[in-house]
């Protein structure tokens, strides 16, 4: 078994705390990425897992042993980084099989090894060749596969599609993800890009300025983001944040400008009278000829080939329309807008955390796609 238990974990350099206080269990054979923005703690609490950076305060265990004091090599995992870290004078060979050499394995062995390896990552045939001769997908695959011949019961991924070009990132994520359905070997994957995440992840870790600030599944994580800050990064593009004012008499929340959008009382019954931020995704804010609707002033639109990005401003914010097909609009032209109450989400204002609500099995679509998010 290798479930990891992180608890209480804290990190400080000096008098600067980097990361505050993590809570977090992965279970055995589970794919979770931490994904969220440079400097929030994500690659720090990572190498906390694996042994290169040492604790300042808490616990974390692998397969229930905690592991605080043990040496990297003692820990059962392999790291694979950014920077593939191949030894350029060494052929692939060399490189796949180097911490068997050093372990003492016979020679023989080691190429049987090696040579399944190389198959499962569709590299047998660059075995001869240095690290200088190959792609960038390629080398990538070769710094999993050191990985991989030392059978590790963890996987830990640093940022390890952030040097390849767009195609290759795409290329790569499938070959992760179907090497994980065949090792079933527990995983951590580290990025800042939500593609990643999104499309690889059992479920997803969101950090923030050193804290987590939401933990679930892709689709729980896109579809109720716990604060604006997962609401505004989740999402191509992130979800639409304006402020208002919660008005109950009248079910609505009144915009900066005096227009307004509907307030479901049914999902938010306890809500009181005040000051508030409204979040609504681009595909769920609609055109409409409907003369009732929201009336925005139309910016610039971006072509996304089936559908266009219409950004508008609206009561002093700009936000987005996700739009089917693609339309003509006048420079500062006016349009109507309309969104189902039951699309708006609403959060305190000051704290930016979700506010409570009535929460039934309908609030998460299983079946609805996640548009918007594998554009490249």
């Amino acid at each position: 078994m290798a479930d990891i238990r992180i608890s209480s974990v804290h990190k400080s350099y000096g008098k600067t705390a980097v990361v505050h206080g993590i809570d977090l269990g992965i279970a055995n054979g589970e794919f979770v990425v931490i994904l969220g923005p440079s400097g929030c703690g994500k690659s720090t609490l990572l190498r906390m897992i694996a042994g290169l950076e040492e604790i300042s305060s808490g616990d974390i265990s692998i397969g229930g042993t905690i592991v605080n004091k043990l040496e990297p090599r003692e820990r059962g995992c392999a790291m694979v980084f950014q920077n593939y870290a191949l030894y350029p004078h060494m052929s692939v060979a060399e490189n796949i099989g180097y911490a068997l050499k050093v372990a003492g394995v016979p020679r023989a062995e080691r190429m049987v090894r090696i040579e399944k390896v190389a198959k499962t990552l569709a590299i047998e045939e660059f075995l001869a060749r240095k690290p200088g001769q190959l792609s960038g997908g390629q080398r990538q695959r070769v710094a999993m596969g050191r990985a991989m011949i030392r059978e590790p019961k963890v996987f830990l991924y640093d940022e390890p599609l952030s040097n390849l070009d767009a195609k290759l990132r795409v290329q790569m994520r499938v070959e992760i993800r179907k090497l994980h359905a065949r090792l079933s070997a527990t995983s951590i994957f580290v990025t800042h890009d939500q593609i990643e995440a999104m499309t690889l992840a059992d479920r997803i870790v969101v950090m923030n300025k050193g804290v987590i600030d939401q933990v679930g599944t892709p689709r729980e994580i896109y579809q109720r983001p716990s604060t604006t800050f997962v609401a505004g990064f989740i999402g191509q593009p992130g979800m639409n944040l304006v402020d208002g004012r919660v008005e109950t008499a009248s079910n609505r929340i009144i915009l900066a400008d005096g227009q307004s959008l509907p307030l479901d009382r049914h999902r938010y019954p306890t809500i009181q009278d005040g000051p508030i931020t409204a979040g609504f995704r681009a595909e769920q804010l609609r055109l409409t000829n409907d003369p009732r609707g929201i009336l925005a002033t139309f910016d610039f639109a971006e072509e996304m080939g089936s559908a266009q990005l219409v950004h508008v401003e609206l009561g002093g914010d700009t936000v987005i329309s996700h739009v089917r097909g693609g339309q003509g609009f006048a420079p500062r032209a006016g349009l109507r807008l309309e969104i189902d109450p039951a699309d708006v989400h609403l959060y305190d204002k000051s704290t930016g955390r979700r506010l409570a609500e009535r929460v039934d099995a309908s609030s998460i679509d299983n079946a609805a796609p996640i548009p918007m998010l594998v554009t490249h």
